[in-house]
C-alpha cells in the first residue's frame, strides 16, 4: 500500500535528531523553511572524512522508509567561512540506520557546479549531483575506484534558488530528478541498510534552507 507523509518544514519536525548540524526556523524567498548548517564546532575543528565530507551530518527525521519517493525543495548558499572547495552541498539522506554513526545513503547537490555556473573547462560541470553510501562509499572513493559508475552527473542548478530534488528509491536502484528532469540513474546502488529514517543533509561551508518535504512509501 502506498502512503504519503508531507511536512511543509515551517518548523523543525517533531522528534528530529540533529547530527552535527544546527537547525532553526527561517524564511527564504518569502517561504517558511528550516535552515540547516554544520555546527560551528564541526566547521571549525572537525576533520574531513571523520566529522564532515560525506558523513552523518543531517537533521534526522523519524520515519521508516524503505522504497518509494522522497522530494524536497532546497535553497543553499555558502557560509562566510566556507572553504575554497565548498560547493553549497545539500540534499537528502535516506535509509538511515541506528547508532551514533549510522549507515545511510544520500543524494546531494553541488549548486556551484551547475551548468551555467561552473567553469567552462574542467570536470566540475559533470559533478552537480552526487550519490554516496556511508560508511564505505564516500564520493572520493567512488570517483577513484568507480569513475564510470555514474554516481555523479550534471544538472542545471545554482546557489540562492529553490531546487526541487526528487529521488525514487527501489530495493537496489535509484533515480534522481532536479526540477522535474531526471539527471541521475543508478541501476545498482550500494545500499547500506534496507530501511531507516530520512535526513536533511548538508556538508561543509553550506547554509541550506529546506521546504516542502514529501515521503512516499510504496511498501
Amino acid at each position: 500500500m502506498v502512503t504519503t507523509e508531507h511536512l511543509d518544514l515551517a518548523d523543525i519536525p517533531q522528534g528530529a535528531v540533529l547530527r552535527s548540524v544546527t537547525a532553526q526556523r527561517s524564511r527564504f524567498s518569502h517561504r517558511p523553511a528550516v535552515r540547516v548548517s554544520l555546527t560551528d564546532q564541526v566547521s571549525r575543528d572537525g576533520v574531513a572524512g571523520v566529522d564532515f565530507v560525506d558523513q552523518p551530518t543531517f537533521v534526522q527525521i523519524p520515519t521508516a522508509f524503505a522504497t518509494g519517493k522522497i522530494s524536497v525543495d532546497i535553497a543553499s548558499r555558502l557560509r562566510p567561512d566556507a572553504p575554497a572547495d565548498a560547493r553549497g552541498f545539500a540534499g537528502i539522506a535516506y535509509r538511515i540506520g541506528a547508532g551514533e554513526k549510522p549507515p545511510f545513503e544520500a543524494v546531494y547537490l553541488r549548486p556551484t557546479n551547475g551548468w551555467h555556473v561552473a567553469p567552462p573547462d574542467g570536470p566540475r560541470r559533470e559533478r552537480a549531483i552526487q550519490y554516496f553510501a556511508y560508511p564505505d562509499w564516500p564520493y572520493n572513493r567512488l570517483r577513484d575506484e568507480r569513475p564510470n559508475g555514474g554516481y555523479e552527473a550534471a544538472a542545471d542548478i545554482r546557489l540562492d534558488a529553490w531546487i526541487r530534488l526528487t529521488i525514487t528509491v527501489r530495493a537496489t536502484s535509484l533515480s534522481a530528478a532536479v526540477n522535474g528532469t531526471t539527471v541521475l540513474e543508478l541501476p545498482q546502488t550500494l545500499a547500506a541498510t534496507p530501511r531507516g529514517a530520512v535526513g536533511l543533509f548538508v556538508d561543509i561551508g553550506t547554509d541550506a534552507h529546506f521546504s516542502n518535504l514529501s515521503v512516499v512509501h510504496d511498501d
